[in-house]
C-alpha cells in the first residue's frame, strides 16, 4: 500500500490541468468587410503581387526587394533560429547518452592515520533521463513550436509589409517624375511667354509690368525644379535601401502611372477568411499560444520531479585489470517542493497575467485589422472620386487657358489673366497625376489590409507551397 499510495497522488495531481479555466479570446466578426452589403468568396488579396501589380518594373524591383532586403534576411535567420530551439526542447524529452574516461590519484593524510592512496581509472556511460510526471517538458515542446510558427508568421507579415512599402515609394517615385515633366513642360510654355512679353515691351505695345509679370511666372515654376530634383534622388534611394543597393545605382522604372483598371466595387472576401490570410493576425495566435503553454509549464513545475540515472562501465585502480572489474550505478532522484514561499505559485500566476495580455493584444489585433480594411477601403473610394473630379478640373483649366490666351492676342483681356489661367492649369495638372498617384497608393494600402503581398513567387511565376515543415 505504500508504494501504490504515491502512484495514485501523481495519478490525481497529474489529471489537473492549469490551463482548462484561462479565458478565451472573445472576437465577433462583422457581417461583412467594408459594410459591403454583397459577401464575396474571393478577393484581390487571393492574387499573388506579381499578378497584382501590372507593372513590369515594379514587379522587377519587388522581386529583387525579397531577395536582397537585409531586414527580410534576418527574419529568416530567425526561423531557423527558432527550429533549432524547437528541437532542443523536444529532444529534452528523450533521455540523454554519455561517457566519461575518469583518472585520478587521490591521497589523503589524515590526522594520526596513515596515508590513503585512492586511484581511479575507468571507462563509464551515463543515461540520464528526466521523466516528464506532469507534462512540463510537452509544454516546453509545445512552447518552442509556437515560437516557431510566430516566426514563420512573422516573416512573412515583414514580406507583406515589404511589398506594400515598395509599391508606395515606386508609385511615389514615378509621380515625382511626372511633375517634373509637367513642370518643365509649363516652363517651356512660360518661357515662350516671357519672350513674347519681352518683344512686345521693347516695340512699346505693352508695359514692363506686364513683361516682369511673365517673368514672375517663369521663375515661380524654376523654383520648384530643384525641390523636385531632390525628392525624386531620396524618393530613389529609398527603393535602392529596400533592395539592399548602393545609392548610386539607377532605378529603372516607367514613365508614368497608369490609370487604374479595377471596377468601383473590389471583392473583399469574408470576415473569417481576413484572420486566416493576414499573417501578422495568425503570429498573434501563435504568440496565445506560447503564453497558454507557458502557463501550462509554470502550471507542472509546481510538481514533484522524477530523474533517473544509470552509469555502466568498468573501473579499477590501475589498467592491468580495468577490464576485468565492473562498474554500475544506478540512481532515481524524485524532488517535491515542501516550502517554497509562494514562488511557484506566483510565478504560475504571473505567467496567467501574461497570456490574458497576449489574448487583449490579440482581440486588439482583429479589431484594428478590420479598422485597416475599413479606412483603406473608404481611402481607396474617396481616392478614385478624386481623380474624377481632378480630371474634370483639369479639362476645365485647358479651356480655360486656352480661351484666356485667345482673347488677350484679341486685345480683350489683361496678360494678368493669361498668367492666372496658365497657373491654374499648371496646378491642375499636378493635382491630377497626384490624385492618380493616390488611387495606387489607396489600393497598395487595401491589398496589403486585406492581407495580399505575402506569397512567394517562383522565376516561372509558379507559387511555392509554403506549408510548415514537418518537425516532429
Amino acid at each position: 500500500m505504500k508504494k501504490i499510495l504515491p502512484l495514485i497522488i501523481i495519478i490525481i495531481l497529474s489529471s489537473c490541468s492549469g490551463v482548462k479555466n484561462l479565458t478565451k479570446p472573445d472576437i465577433q466578426l462583422p457581417l461583412t468587410l467594408g459594410g459591403q452589403e454583397q459577401m464575396d468568396s474571393l478577393t484581390i488579396a487571393d492574387l499573388g503581387w506579381w499578378e497584382f501589380y501590372g507593372d513590369e518594373y515594379l514587379r522587377d524591383i519587388i522581386e529583387k526587394v525579397l531577395s536582397e532586403n537585409k531586414q527580410l534576411h534576418i527574419a529568416a535567420e530567425r526561423i531557423e533560429q527558432a527550429q533549432y530551439l524547437y528541437k532542443v526542447e523536444r529532444s529534452k524529452l528523450l533521455p540523454e547518452l554519455s561517457f566519461t574516461l575518469p583518472w585520478n590519484h587521490e591521497t589523503n593524510s589524515y590526522y594520526k592515520e596513515l596515508d590513503l592512496i585512492d586511484p581511479e581509472i575507468g571507462v563509464k556511460a551515463n543515461i540520464s533521463w528526466e521523466v516528464d510526471l506532469f507534462g512540463a517538458l510537452q509544454w516546453n515542446k509545445k512552447k518552442a513550436m509556437a515560437q516557431y510558427e510566430a516566426t514563420l508568421e512573422d516573416e512573412r507579415a515583414m514580406r507583406m509589409s515589404l511589398v506594400a512599402q515598395t509599391a508606395s515609394a515606386y508609385f511615389r517615385l514615378v509621380a515625382l517624375d511626372n511633375e517634373l515633366e509637367i513642370v518643365r513642360s509649363s516652363m517651356e510654355t512660360r518661357e515662350e511667354g516671357v519672350r513674347l512679353a519681352k518683344l512686345r515691351f521693347d516695340g512699346g505695345l505693352t508695359s514692363e509690368t506686364v513683361y516682369q509679370q511673365a517673368l514672375v511666372q517663369y521663375a515661380t515654376a524654376a523654383a520648384m525644379v530643384p525641390n523636385l530634383e531632390y525628392n525624386i534622388k531620396v524618393a530613389e534611394n529609398q527603393l535602392l535601401l529596400l533592395m539592399g543597393s548602393l545609392p548610386d545605382e539607377k532605378v529603372e522604372r516607367s514613365s508614368s502611372l497608369k490609370d487604374n483598371t479595377l471596377n468601383d466595387r473590389i471583392p473583399l472576401g469574408l470576415p473569417s477568411q481576413l484572420l486566416d490570410r493576414r499573417p501578422d493576425i495568425r503570429s498573434m495566435e501563435n504568440k496565445l499560444r506560447v503564453a497558454v503553454a507557458n502557463v501550462g509549464y509554470t502550471y507542472a513545475k509546481r510538481f514533484p520531479s522524477l530523474n533517473i540515472s544509470l552509469i555502466g562501465g568498468v573501473e579499477d585502480n590501475d589498467f592491468k585489470n580495468l577490464f576485468r572489474s565492473p562498474f554500475s550505478y544506478v540512481a532515481e532522484n524524485f524532488v517535491a517542493p515542501l516550502v517554497d514561499f509562494g514562488k511557484r505559485k506566483n510565478t504560475y500566476k504571473a505567467a496567467i497575467s501574461a497570456y490574458n495580455q497576449a489574448r487583449l493584444s490579440y482581440e486588439e489585433k482583429v479589431l484594428q485589422a478590420f479598422g485597416e480594411v475599413d479606412n483603406a477601403l473608404t481611402r481607396y473610394q474617396t481616392a478614385r472620386l478624386a481623380v474624377t473630379r481632378d480630371s474634370e478640373l483639369l479639362e476645365a483649366a485647358f479651356k480655360y487657358q486656352d480661351l484666356t490666351w485667345k482673347q488677350y492676342r484679341g486685345g480683350t483681356i489683361n496678360y494678368i489673366d493669361v498668367l492666372d489661367a496658365q497657373r491654374r492649369y499648371l496646378e491642375a495638372r499636378i493635382a491630377r497625376m497626384n490624385a492618380i498617384r493616390d488611387e495606387h497608393l489607396a489600393l497598395v494600402q487595401l491589398y496589403k489590409a486585406l492581407g495580399g503581398g505575402w506569397s512567394l513567387y517562383d522565376k516561372n511565376k509558379e507559387t511555392i507551397n509554403e506549408d510548415k515543415e514537418a518537425l516532429d
